[in-house]
């Protein structure tokens, strides 16, 4: 069963004269939808900052780790994915309804480029629910009633923000985001997010120049955090092993992958 809210002129907001996140990932990580314009500002920011790619990589990776963990040791079935992104192969609905046909999926992006995709987002298993919102991750209260139709908020629900906060540039209303969202899933849910940093000991420094280029040529701004703020996305909530690491070695096999400057965490709410 699939279902969309999203609305039938999506595409009128869509700018390809202007470098744009969702595009200049999908770039990144090998896919085909993006402009010449994305090329550009990604060729460039990856001459900066070499590691960019291996982070979109990364990070990738980490969602496929942690749905799985999530779906098939832990038995979630209800997933709310802030922050989709452009279509790429095992998104997470394929991922979960692979474990558990049965298993529900909101994607929430507002992104224009991503909206004219959201089609393809909208495939899932005939047990299951695969929907698609259009709303801001700066508007928590519009995400949760919307996703509310399609998921169960009385039952636990897995929230993934992966690399969706570096766009709130204000650390406390992006700390109050994830405070409300989080407030409205039931005890045993899951919060999985991923979050540039630049702390040294991962290689994080050049983001700041590279973000610098960014900010000044492309949308949405962006920013990087410390170690000690992302953390503070988890507070009330229990870490899951191994806790708040690099994303490319959360659970990963083998042991020990090489570590980009991209944080990763699954936590449980009790």
């Amino acid at each position: 069963m699939s279902e969309s809210h999203t609305p039938a002129g999506g595409s009128a907001r869509l700018n390809t004269g202007v470098a744009h996140n969702a595009r200049v990932w999908n770039y990144w990580i090998g896919g085909k939808d993006n402009y010449e314009v994305d090329q550009r500002v990604g060729e460039h920011v990856a001459t900066m900052f070499p590691l960019i790619r291996d982070i979109a990589r990364a990070d990738r990776e980490f969602l496929g780790r942690a749905v799985r963990y999530l779906a098939e040791e832990r038995g979630v079935r209800q997933f709310l994915d802030i922050g989709t992104g452009l279509p790429t192969a095992d998104n997470t609905h394929e991922i979960a309804q692979r474990i558990a046909p049965d298993a529900r999926i909101v994607y929430v992006d507002n992104d224009p480029i991503v909206l004219v995709h959201a089609r393809t987002l909208l495939t899932g298993s005939r047990d299951g629910v695969t929907d698609y919102i259009d709303a801001d991750v700066h508007d928590p209260e519009a995400i949760l009633e919307r996703a509310a139709r399609s998921l169960d908020f009385t039952r636990p629900v897995a929230v993934m923000m992966l690399g969706i906060l570096n766009f709130v540039l204000d650390t406390e209303k992006a700390r109050d985001i994830v405070r409300g969202i989080m407030a409205a899933a039931p005890s045993g849910s899951f919060l999985v997010l991923t979050h540039p940093t630049f702390e040294a000991d991962l290689g994080g420094e050049g983001q700041i120049p590279a973000m610098t280029f960014w900010n000044e040529n492309a949308t949405p701004p962006i920013t990087a955090r410390s170690r000690e703020d992302i953390a503070a996305f988890f507070d009330g909530l229990e870490l899951l092993e191994p806790g708040l690491v690099s994303c490319a070695q959360w659970r990963a096999e083998p042991a020990s992958p090489a570590p980009v400057p991209q944080f990763g965490a699954v936590a449980v709410k009790p």
